[in-house]
């Protein structure tokens, strides 16, 4: 992680740990690196070593990967987050690679730091590669470990953020715990573990902003030309196994990555002749964050200025606080729900969270699942037939309750068709707003 208001000093300390580790790209079994050596990645762009942050005191060491062909000290990845080292003559760590073929890293006095823990055969190599992996590979060139599935608070292009579907085992982003303190913050970025279908920033266990849910528009990636050039193919992978999303970057771009800062937004930066620049974050605005609108509110988006409204047929439930600009109690209902109530379908929306997903439905089979449960308030469907998902290609989500969390996002790719029951509408009609506070919201 780095901003460019940070300044990191660099540990240089002679140590005499014999054998010592050059800076090539790899470190085989026996040799040792220490403070003020580097594996550096083949290509040059990442090197492997120990990093201090410049307040701290004393002086803590940590394990790193950074950026190795840019001059402001960027760090994408640390090993011994919760275990630093103290940097003093008496204490030095070291890593190694030991017999077992694990990496491991201690203290001068063999105070374990931290380690992998992979079964790894004899006479296996660390290697840093080009992409600021780095990687455990059997004498065969099988990966028995690697630092992309452990990832700290930066998502490199070709790391997976996603769930395994057996085990539930999910990589996520953590934060930094403040902008020079590389410990585990309370902020996390990852897959929702009960759907696998939408992704969060939380604060804790607290969501703060959440992705739309997926609709399979992503599966086989997506250009987002950025500037002229630069293009990121973002996609999302379902397979029997696990989903996921990642990302690649078009050949010649530019150093990208996203970033989960310590203030708990995940950042998309793009090194620029000489900083980092943010080229988009979220959430994007206040109305994004997550129900900021209350219960069976949205957030326009395609509004020029980013306004909360209730969906048809609801009202604010505290008119007074609606228009000071108070969103949190939502709206209300202004006739009650019946059985025989219609649909209105609500296009190019981010649909709510707290669903219930039903696999293997057609359109029809989601749509009558709603309409005979009275207390069946919306539902949303997508084929996503288009993915190759090994798994079931349907996806219907219906809710019951208050809905929350839901805008109007404006565009194909991630847009759902929302299903609303309307009161005294007998079949889906034209979209209107009922109800508008138009306040000015901080971008």
């Amino acid at each position: 992680m780095a901003w460019s208001a940070i300044q990191y000093t660099t540990v240089l300390l002679l140590v005499l740990l014999p054998p010592p580790c050059s800076s090539d790209d790899r470190l085989d079994p026996g040799e040792v690196l220490s403070p003020g050596s580097t594996i550096v990645s083949g290509g040059g762009g990442f090197a492997l070593g120990f990093f201090s942050p410049s307040n701290s005191t004393p002086s803590k060491l940590y394990l790193g990967i950074w950026y190795n062909d840019i001059p402001q000290l960027t760090v994408v990845w640390v090993a011994n987050r919760e275990s630093p080292a103290t940097n003093s003559t008496s204490s030095m760590p070291k890593l190694l690679l030991s017999n077992s073929s694990n990496l491991v890293l201690t203290n001068s006095d063999g105070r374990l730091l931290w380690t992998t823990s992979s079964s790894s055969p004899p006479a296996s190599t660390a290697v840093l590669l080009d992409t600021g992996n780095l990687v455990i590979r059997s004498p065969n060139g099988t990966t028995v470990w690697q630092s992309f599935d452990q990832p700290t608070d930066t998502f490199l292009p070709g790391i997976k953020i996603g769930i395994r579907y057996k085990t539930r085992a999910a990589a996520r982003l953590v934060s930094w715990k403040g902008p020079e303190d590389p410990s585990p913050g309370p902020f996390s970025f990852g897959m929702d573990p009960t759907t696998f279908l939408q992704t969060f920033i939380w604060n804790g266990t607290y969501p703060l902003t959440r992705t739309p849910p997926w609709t399979g528009y992503l599966v086989n990636g997506t250009q987002l030309q950025m500037n002229t050039s630069i293009i990121l193919y973002l996609a999302v992978v379902s397979n029997e196994e696990e989903i996921y999303i990642t990302y690649s970057l078009s050949d010649g771009s530019s150093h990208t990555r996203y970033v989960l800062t310590s203030s708990g937004e995940q950042n998309l930066q793009i090194w620029r002749s000489s900083a980092w620049v943010v080229d988009g974050k979220m959430p994007t605005n206040m109305c994004s964050r997550y129900g900021y609108c209350g219960p069976h509110g949205y957030c326009d988006n395609t509004d020029a200025i980013p306004t909360c409204k209730c969906l048809d047929s609801f009202e604010p439930t505290s008119l007074e606080d609606w228009n000071n600009g108070r969103f949190s109690q939502g709206c209300r209902r202004k006739e009650a729900q019946r059985c025989d109530d219609g649909f209105l379908a609500l296009p190019l929306m981010k649909s709510p969270d707290k669903f219930v997903l039903l696999e293997n439905r057609t359109y029809e089979e989601c749509e009558a699942e709603c309409s005979r449960n009275c207390t069946c308030v919306a539902y949303a469907y997508s084929n996503v037939s288009a993915s190759r998902s090994a798994r079931d290609t349907t996806r219907c989500l219906v809710w019951s309750g208050e809905l929350i969390d839901t805008e109007k996002i404006g565009n194909t790719a991630g847009g759902d068709t929302l299903y609303l029951r309307v009161a005294g509408l007998a079949a889906a009609g034209v979209f209107s707003v009922l109800c508008v506070s138009q306040i000015n919201l901080k971008r």
